[in-house]
């Protein structure tokens, strides 16, 4: 397996807990937890788009 099939299978592993969470989130009858779900799907859904882009662009220093 390449680095890259590497970290575009994490992409896609990130992008599905995100997911999860957001469906955790919509069935949370506690608003707390409702937000804090949705915060964390929305964290995960920018680590994956930022991995994304590092994929596609491999020469990118990410600092």
């Amino acid at each position: 397996m390449s680095v890259a099939g590497g970290s575009g299978g994490r992409s896609r592993q990130l992008r599905e807990k995100a997911q999860e969470m957001r469906t955790a989130a919509a069935r949370s009858g506690d608003p707390q937890e409702r937000k804090r779900l949705e915060d964390k799907a929305r964290r995960l859904q920018e680590q994956s788009e930022m991995e994304s882009r590092m994929i596609d662009d491999p020469g990118m220093d990410p600092r």
